[in-house]
């Protein structure tokens, strides 16, 4: 879908939408044993050895950069469960499955920086791009069935890289409809644009002496 690598598209880039995302909770289990740390989020930890513990995603990251975690993988982020999603979009063209609001900013961060934490990543990596066109073909087919007594678009399940790449096409679609068929607005919006710009009296004027 156009837009897609395009960010001049959207209304956030996509390297904003993933900033937010990394405020996700994930689980992870520390190799060191460290004291809580006092975030201005919240209080994380303390951490032990081999035992689980939640933490924001960029904590996760940062982390398991300097080699003091394994981040564990979402229950979502499975083969199974991946194959079931792909299934079920595929058999319903109107409908989008339920998963993470953030799974694709979730996914590309754990594939650039826990990848080895992930059981059969290429595999899991390719279940999520074919998600990912299934459900942008279904929001395009979906954009050719919009016509003029369209006024608003409801749509289920999106996330939010989808929501910020797929929201300015629907606006400004609805917005060319609207124009089209009310004429009278634009006559109107035209003659607001050619009324001369009033001039505030501001009194007498003094002329400037020459120097």
């Amino acid at each position: 879908m156009a837009g897609q690598s395009d960010p001049h598209l959207s209304i956030f880039s996509p390297s904003e939408v993933e900033f937010v995302a990394e405020d996700e909770i994930v689980e992870i289990v520390p190799n060191i044993r460290m004291e809580a740390l006092n975030m201005i989020c919240g209080d994380f930890g303390p951490f032990f050895p081999q035992i689980a513990s939640k933490v924001p995603l960029w904590l996760a990251v940062a982390l398991k950069k300097r080699g003091k975690c394994t981040i564990r993988t979402p229950d979502w982020m499975t083969v199974d469960r991946l194959t079931q999603v792909l299934d079920a979009e595929r058999e319903s063209p109107k409908e989008f499955q339920p998963l993470p609001f953030h799974y694709i900013e979730i996914s590309k961060l754990l594939f650039d920086h826990a990848r080895d934490d992930i059981s059969d990543a290429y595999l899991v990596r390719s279940l999520i791009e074919d998600i990912r066109d299934v459900r942008f073909h279904k929001v395009e087919t979906g954009l050719e069935t919009i016509s003029g007594r369209t006024h608003a678009v409801k749509l289920k399940n999106l996330s939010a890289m989808e929501v910020n790449i797929i929201r300015p096409f629907m606006v400004r679609t609805l917005q060319a409809f609207y124009k089209h068929d009310s004429p009278q607005m634009i006559q109107q919006a035209y003659n607001i644009g050619s009324r001369p710009t009033p001039v505030t009296d501001r009194g007498p004027r003094r002329d400037l002496r020459r120097r």
